[in-house]
């Protein structure tokens, strides 16, 4: 049984009212990066390639500095492909298991959130692959995945190299 956006907010901090929906809670932008070198995937582990952390691109509007740099947080990202951080941290409790979904906004962008399953007892920024088919721009903190939480039975809980990731 999927649970209620009231009950996922318990586990997403910091959030808004704004984020909290029905049946999940809607993730926000932090970061954007381009992988830079290969990575590895073996039977014996694996290693994530280099990455470049993009810089948003600054923004030359408003009267005051304080205008300025409040709007200079804006990605401009031609196609390709591109890790994005969310800001808030998520906490998976026991039993259930997390699963995140695009908003449609970035689905209407011919833009794509892909992600894996989340696992009882994961805790950190987690990151997504956003597949850009057409130019786009997206400001940091803008909300571009929605979180739910699902009851699930499990042996144990995740205790892998991504635990803590990004805090």
């Amino acid at each position: 049984m999927y649970r209620s956006g009231a009950f996922v907010a318990e586990h997403v901090t910091p959030t808004t009212d704004e984020q909290v929906q029905p049946n999940g809670v809607d993730l926000t932008l932090e970061a954007v990066y381009e992988q830079r070198e290969p990575g590895r995937i073996g039977r014996d582990g694996k290693e994530v390639g280099s990455r470049h952390r993009r810089h948003a691109d600054p923004v030359v509007e408003g009267s005051s500095i304080d205008e300025v740099t409040e709007q200079n947080d804006t990605y401009y990202l031609p196609p390709g492909g591109y890790v994005v951080q969310y800001a808030e941290i998520v906490s998976i409790p026991e039993d259930h298991i997390g699963f995140i979904y695009p908003r449609s906004s970035l689905l209407r962008n011919s833009c794509m959130l892909d992600t894996a399953v989340w696992d009882a007892g994961y805790e950190g920024k987690g990151e997504g692959l956003l597949e850009v088919h057409h130019d786009i721009e997206i400001e940091t903190g803008a909300r571009i995945a929605q979180l739910v939480l699902a009851e699930a039975e499990g042996e144990a809980t995740y205790d892998g190299s991504y635990q803590n990731e990004n805090l």
